[in-house]
């Protein structure tokens, strides 16, 4: 990409952006429709010790391992080899892929608080013409600016960055000021829900995961950073200050209305309750920010699917045409190809008019595998080289959150994950006949393709 390096301030703001996109805006109707107080105190609790733990996995291997850029993708092939290298790659590029059609959806959404009337839908829920339409052009126009260069991108969103929390900050503010601690801890257990406890926690894993999606986003574009001490480090500052603004959103919104009442709330709920609060002037600040960080937040992700897929094919794991870059260092072929299914998955939404709810369960359920592989790679790493036993321990409470996740994901959403996953193995065995003339395969891809398999079967018994 453009010769100019990322710095510090526009690493943490990449990683920032493309962590708090369109999930916070919709958290408090989220958490409150399946989890009660105790409930979720508990799943941020769970979530904030797991996410910060993977964030400093990614710490350490930029310091254990600072040859290796790429991130997620890099770290599962040299760990694993490049058949689960290029599973993480995959699953990474789908998740981005179809978490940015998630973002235009919602930010179109968002649009028709301001133009659509009883009488007429322009916008809808993001998933009409229009909406599709206009989703469509700023698919190229972030294309256009992201093949000028990455730094120049990076410096755009830096300033989207700030224009969005700015808001966030004064919901908190205003939610403080109306906060009730009686109505907080009403039904505190969540007893009108009709389920146990650990059932509301489970609940709320995909949800409070989803928001931390892009947490790795320092890492992934390692390769364009000023320094490389500055990616830990930029993970760390990112995950702080989102972990502490969804806590704070999410519990203080449970003092304003009763759960109840938030969980029936259209979203994106926090306007409602902005609204509620201090009236319509609230929905339209919120709804303004909302449009800027979905809008900043696709544009991170976009430069991620690029990179992800850039970095496999450089490696041989996948398709050499892909391993093309511009005048602008921008991998150019890997950007057409991400934007191509963008687009594509546009046109699937507008006839399937499926919104925002089914795109981000498709995407979070995408990024499990690459997650738990990331801890399995430090606590490696770390008993190869003798480091220090914090981090020894930080790779296994890593790997333990990973193992969770899927737990708490369902079997459901990991049979679906494995149909996803299939046709990244059939590129996979094109770029290996390709290149080796032959389908040979090491020990530890034998076991992981007779496990894919066997699941793939499995996945499509389920679901027929």
């Amino acid at each position: 990409m453009s010769q100019g390096k990322v710095g510090l301030f526009s690493l943490t703001a990449l990683v920032l952006s493309s962590m708090i996109g369109s999930g916070i805006f919709s958290l408090p109707q989220n958490m409150a429709a399946v989890a009660g107080t105790e409930a979720l105190l508990i799943g941020w609790g769970i979530t904030g010790i797991g996410i910060i733990f993977l964030g400093l996995s990614f710490f350490f291997l930029s310091r254990l391992k600072p040859e290796l850029d790429g991130g997620i993708y890099t770290y599962a092939r040299e760990g694993f080899g490049d058949l689960i290298g290029g599973l993480a790659a995959w699953g990474y590029w789908l998740c981005t892929s179809i978490g940015s059609v998630g973002y235009l959806v919602v930010a179109f959404s968002g649009f028709g608080m301001f133009f659509d009337t009883p009488e007429t839908t322009l916008f809808g829920h993001g998933t009409t013409f229009i909406s599709i339409l206009c989703s469509s052009i700023i698919v190229w126009l972030i294309h256009l600016l992201i093949a000028k260069g990455v730094k120049e991108a990076a410096y755009v969103n830096l300033i989207a960055t700030i224009v969005k929390v700015l808001p966030l900050i004064i919901f908190i503010l205003v939610a403080i000021y109306f906060f009730s601690f009686d109505e907080f801890k009403r039904d505190f257990s969540g007893k009108t829900l009709n389920s146990s406890l650990i059932e509301q926690v489970k609940n709320t894993m995909l949800i409070t995961l989803w928001v931390f999606v892009g947490v790795e986003g320092a890492t992934v574009l390692s390769a364009h950073a000023k320094k490389k001490k500055d990616v830990g480090i930029a993970t760390i500052l990112g995950i702080t200050i989102a972990l502490v603004l969804y806590v704070l959103i999410t519990s203080l919104s449970l003092g304003i209305l009763p759960r109840e009442e938030i969980a029936g709330m259209a979203n994106p709920s926090m306007t409602g309750l902005m609204e509620h609060m201090i009236g319509t002037s609230g929905k339209i600040l919120i709804t303004f920010c909302l449009i800027v960080s979905v809008l900043a937040s696709y544009m991170s992700w976009t430069m991620f699917s690029a990179e992800i897929m850039f970095q496999a094919a450089k490696t041989s794991v996948f398709p050499a045409f892909l391993n093309k870059e511009n005048e602008n260092e921008t991998p150019i072929t890997s950007l057409w190809l991400t934007n191509v299914v963008i687009q594509l998955i546009l046109v699937v939404v507008f006839f399937t008019s499926k919104g925002y709810e089914v795109l981000i369960q498709l995407a979070t359920t995408m990024i499990l595998i690459p997650y738990f592989l990331v801890g399995g790679y430090l606590l490696k790493v770390a008993f190869q080289t003798r480091s220090a036993w914090y981090i020894k321990f930080t790779g296994f409470m890593a790997t333990l959150y990973g193992f969770w996740l899927v737990y708490a994901a369902g079997i459901d959403y990991l049979l679906l994950s494995v149909i996803l996953y299939m046709p990244g193995v059939v590129l996979f065995f094109y770029t290996r006949y390709q290149k080796e003339k032959a389908l040979l395969f090491s020990g530890v891809e034998k076991g992981a393709l007779l496990m894919s398999s066997v699941l793939f079967v499995s996945a499509i018994y389920a679901l027929v």
